[in-house]
């Protein structure tokens, strides 16, 4: 029996990807520009709909270019110091560091060279690596996923701005929820974060979905169009669909129940409980009216258009709900409202 082609796992590039080419390929292009018009990208989108494999897209684009050196760095470690010993490991940007005599003996990383001082300051070792990655004609993409407004990322924040003013060939995409992100660029030192692009993650391709379901499914283009249909272009939904649709031998209703049972304990539980309670109360007042009508939504909560407007804004900022047609909202991830109804 052929292995399952989809994934359950949340990060982990599938097998089986849709790929975001029109929203991939502008960033891919700015980057690769010799006079680039932006150096940041920060890629935001509710929990499960692609940041992460949207990301790594952008640098295996980016990684195909010779000129190009990508380091990943962990949120959660010391950034600038990470990225010192990223940079020191990685095997172009060694022979950088030891030919233009960097000491990076303090971090414990590279060799200790007679009569060059040890550098004790991180932005500063970090400024002298890219100079020469600068001199050697090459760019610095750094990635970071699920970014917060740690301690951690703001001096790293920081220091990037400083790389920018050095005119460093250093490029910068990171991914997270729309509330941290946002927490992120509040930081009054961090404003220069608000004129960086953000890429808020578009549903897959419906066409693409349906196309892959029938080819791997050998179904009936109207049936795979059913099941793309049932995923509203979640990327999540698309793979957990193709993974149980594939345990029960293509047939995709009798994979409904694990289906939505699988979202619902394992990405649904979890966004539900990081809502406000007003946040809750407004999807509730949603699901009750299927048309989505904003005007029976306001009714239901007894609130006017002003006091209802900053929790759609919101919601749609986190993308939990679709905003685009005038007068209604609508759930953007598969049978959520059934979720809310349940809860």
């Amino acid at each position: 029996m052929k292995k399952n082609p989809y994934t359950l796992l949340f990060g982990k590039k599938p097998g089986q990807i849709i790929s975001r080419l029109a929203q991939v390929m502008p960033i891919v292009d700015v980057f690769d520009d010799d006079d680039p018009s932006q150096q940041i990208y920060m890629i935001t989108g509710v929990r499960g709909s692609g940041k992460t494999v949207f990301m790594t897209e952008v640098a295996s684009r980016l990684e195909k270019h010779d000129e190009w050196i990508s380091i990943e760095l962990n949120p959660e470690k010391n950034l600038l110091d990470n990225l010192i010993a990223k940079l020191n490991a990685h095997e172009s940007v060694s022979g950088i560091i030891r030919s233009a005599k960097i000491n990076l003996s303090f971090w414990g990383v590279g060799i200790d060279i007679k009569g060059t001082p040890q550098i004790t300051d991180n932005e500063t070792a970090i400024i002298r690596i890219m100079e020469g990655i600068k001199k050697h004609g090459k760019k610095l993409l750094i990635t970071i996923d699920e970014v917060t407004n740690s301690q951690t990322m703001k001096e790293f924040a920081a220091a990037f701005q400083i790389f920018i003013r050095h005119d460093l060939p250093v490029y910068l995409l990171m991914t997270g929820l729309f509330e941290n992100i946002s927490r992120l660029e509040n930081e009054k030192s961090l404003t220069f974060l608000y004129r960086a692009p953000k890429i808020n993650i578009k549903p897959l391709d419906m066409s693409t979905m349906t196309a892959n379901y029938q080819k791997n499914f050998k179904l009936e283009r109207d049936i795979a169009l059913e099941m793309a249909r049932s995923t509203r272009g979640y990327s999540f939904a698309f793979q957990v669909m193709g993974y149980f649709t594939w345990e029960y031998d293509g047939d995709y209703r009798a994979a409904m129940g694990d289906y939505k049972q699988y979202l619902n304990d394992y990405v649904y539980e979890k966004i539900w409980s990081e809502l406000s309670e007003e946040d809750k109360r407004v999807l509730k007042a949603m699901a009750a009216v299927p048309s989505g009508q904003i005007q029976a939504i306001r009714e239901i909560l007894n609130i006017d258009t002003n006091h209802f407007n900053p929790y759609r804004k919101r919601l749609i900022q986190k993308g939990i709900i679709d905003g685009s047609e005038r007068g209604v909202i609508r759930f953007v991830l598969p049978y959520f409202e059934d979720y809310v109804n349940d809860n």
